[in-house]
């Protein structure tokens, strides 16, 4: 056997292992994107980048050693990403070729899968215009225009965006440690984009624009149908929420990551944080004022909002503001009205769905609250979670002055309490509804605002791992999109939970944690991705925040942790 061991030359070749145990062979240095292309159409979705040896790399990244590779296609997190993010850079180039005096915002998303777009300043975009963008987009989607990355010296870099007038992205540079940047060039345009791209605008076929007050929606497809764009839903509570949030960023002079990194390095970050928790404190008031001027007829507040949304803190705030109007609140656990175990509804896969409307008994809820409405004594369930049945549990009587608080995912659903009359209820939607964005064109996703709350949240509080956590995520987010998003609007209020500053106050927190997570685990991929969003960040210590902060519900030492206003 010695004789077969021997020093060699590369051969030409180099040979690609599938995740699904098939072998590719191609040249060697061939780009990742032209080896799979072999592959392409026995995959459901459009093949935007890969999982090369445990790291997620972009189409045009090259094999030079023998690798294995899973594909990453529009059906899954990190492609749609890849997608969203790369028709960004279509559309600010699309839209720079045609308005060069004009300057576009990607501001936010909206749930059915697009962004809403508005210009700086006080311009704005005509139908005729917008029609033109559409029609320029596609067209550069039609020429199949390579999207090809650069690293240019962060000197460079800080030149040109001068030269543009992007102020936003100078002062958001000027705080980066590294000495290069990595832009991204689309014929003439180029930009600075927070992660991966396509490798040409073929790619990106899929998507729309349509008029919206204030701006448009570049609107594209959502994972479960990746060639698809889903119909168009009117969200105005939703965009008066973010216009609010807007001018929140105004009266703190941040509208950028770059400016709030001024701040700290200014030592303004403690003014930043008491404006911004004031801020919270008044739309809390607000919300308790509406809700006691109603106070005759709404005898149930439903407060609903996704995962690590601040909903019990939240809560809580308002339950000091309503006893501030003499209204008495009394808590009603949701999760009490589990049904029995053996009747809970079952997903796809045949495992419980505990997040399925059905899993309540409605019908006892509907009959319980009515009774405790009336004044009526009444008995209230407790779940055994442990073996799954229903008890009975404590014996309740309101008094006049008492409003029931009721907190869970499917409180914005109409099915939830269907046998009580409207006007009987106050329905609160709670979330990170927006966050500050790195610049004009890079947004923060409120997603991994919520992810990277729960991290810190779960570790300190629960004993989870990180690992844990972001493995669970999707399975929460899957929850999320069904049983949350789609009832938004039926809100009478919104609340976003976004504060300006809160990303760099979970940052030294969070990154010990995320590099907890194992090198080559598939968590690892999102692990990297995060650290370089934190990346961006200033950090800023604790001693600032406030001890009722809606941050604090993650973060720790909450006065509200034990706060029970209510008298049974």
């Amino acid at each position: 056997m010695k004789e077969l061991i021997k020093f060699d030359a590369l051969s030409k070749s180099v040979f690609v292992t599938l995740d699904d145990g098939r072998v590719i062979s191609a040249p060697r240095g061939e780009p990742i994107g032209n080896i799979l292309a072999i592959a392409a159409d026995q995959y459901d979705a459009q093949i935007v980048g890969a999982i090369v040896n445990g790291y997620l790399r972009e189409l045009s990244y090259p094999i030079i050693y023998e690798a294995t590779v899973s594909p990453v296609t529009m059906g899954s997190p990190d492609g749609m990403r890849i997608y969203r993010r790369s028709l960004i850079m279509l559309l600010e180039t699309a839209f720079f070729m045609l308005y060069p005096e004009m300057t576009i915002v990607i501001d936010h998303s909206v749930s059915f899968g697009g962004y809403f777009c508005r210009m700086e300043g006080d311009d704005r975009i005509s139908v005729a215009q917008l029609d033109a963008l559409e029609e320029k987009m596609r067209q550069l989607v039609e020429e199949d225009i390579e999207i090809e990355r650069k690293e240019v010296s962060l000197a460079e870099a800080i030149d040109y965006f001068e030269s543009m007038g992007h102020e936003d992205k100078v002062r958001l540079l000027s705080h980066r440690k590294k000495d290069y940047l990595r832009m991204y060039y689309l014929g003439e345009h180029r930009d600075y984009h927070h992660g991966y791209m396509v490798p040409s605008t073929g790619y990106l076929k899929w998507f729309a624009l349509e008029p919206a007050e204030g701006g448009f929606t570049l609107r594209f497809p959502r994972r479960q149908s990746p060639e698809e764009i889903s119909p168009l839903h009117n969200y105005p509570k939703l965009l008066a929420t973010f216009r609010q949030y807007g001018d929140w960023l105004e009266l703190l002079g941040i509208d950028s990551v770059g400016a709030l990194n001024d701040s700290i390095i200014d030592g303004r970050i403690r003014e930043v944080i008491l404006v911004s928790e004031a801020l919270h404190d008044l739309h809390i008031a607000k919300i308790a004022e509406e809700i006691a001027a109603r106070k005759e007829n709404v005898r149930v507040v439903l407060i609903a909002g996704p995962s690590s949304s601040g909903k019990t803190t939240s809560s809580r705030r308002l339950s000091v503001q309503l006893l501030a109007h003499g209204l008495q609140p009394f808590p009603l656990e949701m999760d009490n009205y589990f049904v029995d175990r053996d009747k809970n509804p079952r997903d796809a896969e045949g495992n419980f769905d505990f997040e399925h409307i059905d899993a309540l008994d409605r019908k006892r809820l509907n009959h319980d609250i009515r009774q405790l409405i009336a004044g009526e004594v009444v008995q209230l369930p407790k779940f055994d979670f442990i073996l799954g049945i229903s008890k009975p549990g404590e014996t309740v009587q309101l008094r006049k002055d008492q409003i029931i608080i009721l907190e869970g995912i499917h409180g914005l659903n109409p099915l939830l309490l269907e046998e009580l009359p409207q006007e009987t209820t106050f329905r609160i939607y709670i979330s990170a509804l927006t966050q500050l964005n790195l610049d004009r064109h890079n947004r923060v996703s409120t997603t991994d605002t919520r992810l990277l709350r729960r991290i810190v949240r779960d570790a300190r509080n629960r004993g989870y791992s990180p690992q844990d956590t972001i493995s669970r995520w999707e399975s929460v987010r899957r929850g999320e999109k069904d049983n949350i998003f789609p009832y938004q609007e039926n809100a009478d209020v919104m609340f976003n939970s976004a504060l300006v500053y809160e990303l760099a106050a979970l940052k030294p927190l969070a990154e010990p944690l995320l590099r907890q997570v194992p090198l080559g685990t598939p968590e690892h991929i999102e692990v990297k991705r995060l650290l370089a969003l934190l990346e961006w960040f200033l950090p800023v210590g604790t001693e600032f925040i406030p001890d009722n902060s809606l941050l604090r519900e993650f973060i720790g030492e909450s006065n509200l942790r034990d706060f029970r206003p209510w008298k049974r």
